[in-house]
């Protein structure tokens, strides 16, 4: 199958080998040279912009850091839509607004190209493992035609509804996870601050009521967990202007249908206050350091 990524960041360029490895043609493309020089040593073949990389694309697959990005390459005065093939399958697995989805699937239709919203949970791991879980808004039949490909990346698929259900569902998700991440990184602090092992804590917590993903997989205390980006100075994983990012999403859509999140609103004001004092590119786990009152 002939499929085009565009977005070759942290999570789009490891999704993007793993179908090349499965055997797919693939073009890709990323504004950042340094990305596209860094996969195409991986072997991905890289396009000279967005417009050949979906040239006779049956599927076009994007991973872009926000609803400006994803408007402005499908809708834009020069929009891909435009360029696409009719009948291909657009897959978009940002996480952006879900209007902004609706939006791009709605002037899909226009031009007999179906799109999806597929959303991703999993971190970086997951995304190197091809574990990813999937979170998809769209058609049945559309998310039938993606499955193979998707099969590829994730191991769990779901189909959430109609298009920008995905995008519903992965706010709702990343909003727990900011929550729950500074919770753990209250608990942690609060036991390191009485003299408490961290890892036994840790260990403790993991395997009582307080266990959570944050525990077993993305411990936000260096030293804890070595395969975490706490461990590896808090580079690469998920940013925490990207979670930033999402907990606005959350917060503006609560508005919209008039939803209580109050927890939701502080962790994003925790996380302004984090990105504020610096930390904006770091993983989202460092706001172990607000806890703590570190500021570096």
């Amino acid at each position: 199958m002939k499929i085009a990524f565009i977005g070759l960041g942290n999570m789009g360029g490891p999704m993007a080998l793993n179908l090349l490895k499965a055997g797919h043609t693939l073009s890709a493309f990323d504004l950042s040279a340094e990305a596209c020089k860094k996969f195409a040593a991986e072997g991905l073949a890289i396009a000279a912009s967005a417009a050949e990389t979906v040239a006779s694309a049956e599927v076009v697959i994007s991973m872009l850091p926000a609803s400006a990005h994803v408007e402005a390459l499908y809708l834009g005065s020069d929009g891909l839509l435009e360029k696409i093939a009719p009948g291909a399958l657009v897959i978009d697995s940002s996480t952006i607004a879900a209007a902004t989805s609706r939006k791009v699937a709605e002037a899909g239709v226009k031009r007999g190209i179906a799109v999806i919203d597929a959303p991703v949970s999993g971190g970086t791991g997951g995304a190197i493992a091809g574990t990813l879980t999937f979170m998809v808004g769209g058609a049945e039949a559309d998310l039938e035609r993606a499955r193979p490909v998707l099969e590829k990346m994730g191991a769990n698929i779901f189909h959430a509804g109609a298009a920008g259900a995905g995008q519903t569902a992965k706010i709702c998700n990343n909003m727990l996870l900011g929550i729950l991440m500074i919770g753990t990184s209250e608990a942690i602090a609060l036991g390191v601050a009485n003299g408490l092992d961290p890892k036994v804590l840790s260990e403790i917590m993991r395997r009582s009521s307080g266990g959570n993903w944050a525990l077993e997989k993305y411990n936000p205390l260096p030293g804890v967990m070595e395969n975490a980006p706490a461990s590896k100075g808090y580079a690469g994983g998920f940013g925490t202007d990207l979670m930033l990012k999402d907990l606005g999403l959350a917060q503006e859509n609560a508005a919209a249908v008039r939803a209580s999140t109050p927890l939701g609103g502080l962790a994003r004001n925790l996380y302004a206050a984090h990105s504020l004092g610096g930390h904006g590119a770091l993983d989202f786990s460092s706001v172990i350091k607000l806890v703590q009152g570190k500021a570096a």
